[in-house]
């Protein structure tokens, strides 16, 4: 393993990743990189030559799952290795059929910046207002019953 979880950095926009972003995916004959699921302790690890070196924190209910914290250790920053752990994560969770919720401020850049993952997010509960920019959102109708001043 590559350190200890406290000795990651949890990432809060993309400015921590720097302005290259690397494609999620590797060309043939590059280094090994596998998304595993740690369901025990609701984390999604990127694992780079056999190393645990980034990870995203999350939880599940029923067919949705939020995404809460982004986290790499420093050794493996401006590498691109949470964009393409992202990547994996959302390419699954689509794959199942789960919608997405996002509080980590990194993952809502993100999906920000990928409009392609729009159609994971939950709607009813998007999370971070970050990753619904530019999204076109059904508006919200005020109750019947409920009298403003």
């Amino acid at each position: 393993m590559a350190g200890t979880a406290e000795s990651m950095v949890t990432l809060t926009g993309t400015e921590q990743e720097g302005a290259n972003v690397v494609p999620a995916t590797t060309a043939p004959g590059t280094e090994d990189f596998i998304i595993t699921e740690n369901s025990g302790l609701g984390i999604y690890e990127a694992v780079l030559g056999g190393e645990i070196v980034a990870g995203v924190i999350y939880s599940k209910a029923v067919n949705r799952v939020s995404l809460l914290a982004t986290s790499v250790f420093p050794a493996f920053r401006g590498k691109g290795i949470p964009a393409r752990l992202l990547d994996g994560i959302l390419h699954k969770l689509r794959a199942q059929g789960a919608t997405v919720t996002i509080t980590c401020p990194f993952a809502a850049e993100f999906v920000s910046a990928h409009p392609e993952y729009a159609d994971v997010l939950d709607l009813a509960i998007p999370g971070n207002s970050t990753a619904r920019r530019g999204l076109s959102l059904r508006p919200i109708s005020r109750p019947t019953h409920l009298k403003t001043a």
